[in-house]
C-alpha cells in the first residue's frame, strides 16, 4: 500500500519538475560544493580540515641529491635541526590547520594564534610561518567569491520561469500549458553562469598551479625532512563545481537555441 502511494504521488511529481529544476539543481550542487572549498580549514568541525590546498608536515626521508646541489650536506644539518619533529600544516582559503604531535588539529586564520601554541622543537624550520605567507601572498579566494554570487542570482531568475499550469480552450477543456521562459531573463541567467564558469576555472587554474608549485619548492628546500602535498579533495571540489557550472551553460544555451527555433518555426 506504501508503495502504492510513493508511486502514486511520483507520478504526479515528475510532470512538475521542469528543464530548469534541473539546472536550478545543478548551480544549488556547485554552490554547495565551492562554498565547501572556501570553508576548508575555517574550522576544526569534522572533515573542514581535510579539505585544504597544500599540507607541509615532517617527515624523516632518504634526500634527493644530484649535481646541481652545491651543498648537498646541508640535509644533514636540516635534519639535526628538525630532530623529532612531526608537526603538519595544512592550508585553507580562510583558514590554517596545525597538528602538531598527530592528535587532533587546531585551525585558525590566525597564523600568529597558532604559532603561540606550539614550541620551538615541534616547528624548527617555522611551516606554521611559511603557510601563513602562502595563504597570505598567493590564496585569492575572491573570484570564487564573486562566482557563487552570480551563480546564485542566475539561480533565482531561473526560479522565475514558469511552471505548467491548466487553462480552458476555446471549447471548455482544460489542458496543461507551459509558457515559454522570458528570453532576455533567459540570457541575462546565461550570461551570468559563463561568467561565473569563467571565474571558477581561473581561480581553480591558478589554485592548482600555486598550490603544487610551493609543495615542490616545499619539500626540496626540506629535502629529507619535510614532506608536503596538494589536497586532492580541495581540487574534487573545485574542478567539479566548474564541470557543474558548464553543463548548466550549455544547458541555458541550447534551450534559448531551442526556443528560437520553435519561435520561427511557428511564425513560418
Amino acid at each position: 500500500m506504501a508503495n502504492m502511494r510513493f508511486a502514486v504521488g511520483l507520478q504526479r511529481f515528475i510532470p512538475l519538475v521542469g528543464y530548469h529544476h534541473v539546472l536550478m539543481l545543478l548551480i544549488a550542487i556547485a554552490i554547495i560544493l565551492l562554498s565547501l572549498l572556501l570553508a576548508g580549514c575555517s574550522s576544526s568541525s569534522p572533515l573542514i580540515p581535510g579539505i585544504f590546498l597544500i599540507s607541509l608536515y615532517y617527515k624523516s626521508y632518504p634526500p634527493n641529491f644530484a649535481p646541481s646541489q652545491v651543498d648537498p650536506g646541508v640535509t644533514t644539518a636540516i635534519a639535526n635541526i628538525v630532530g623529532r619533529a612531526q608537526l603538519e600544516v595544512r592550508v585553507g582559503y580562510f583558514g590554517i590547520c596545525i597538528n602538531p604531535d598527530g592528535g587532533a588539529f587546531l585551525c585558525s586564520n590566525n597564523a600568529t594564534s597558532l604559532a603561540t601554541q606550539v614550541s620551538v622543537d615541534q616547528d624548527p624550520l617555522n611551516l606554521i610561518w611559511v603557510a601563513s605567507t602562502f595563504k597570505d601572498s598567493i590564496v585569492f579566494p575572491y573570484l570564487i567569491i564573486v562566482a557563487i554570487v552570480l551563480a546564485f542570482i542566475c539561480l533565482l531568475l531561473l526560479a522565475t520561469f514558469p511552471g505548467w499550469h491548466e487553462e480552458t480552450d476555446e471549447r471548455g477543456s482544460e489542458r496543461d500549458v507551459k509558457p515559454f521562459p522570458s528570453r532576455p531573463v533567459s540570457q541575462i541567467a546565461l550570461a551570468l553562469i559563463f561568467v561565473a564558469s569563467v571565474f571558477v576555472l581561473v581561480s581553480v587554474l591558478w589554485q592548482h598551479t600555486a598550490s603544487v608549485a610551493a609543495s615542490t619548492i616545499a619539500q626540496d628546500l626540506g629535502n629529507g625532512s619535510v614532506k608536503s602535498g596538494v589536497g586532492t579533495t580541495a581540487m574534487v571540489l573545485g574542478w567539479f563545481g566548474f564541470a557543474l557550472f558548464i553543463v548548466v551553460t550549455i544547458g541555458l544555451l541550447v534551450m534559448i537555441l531551442s526556443i528560437s527555433a520553435l519561435e520561427q518555426l511557428t511564425d513560418e
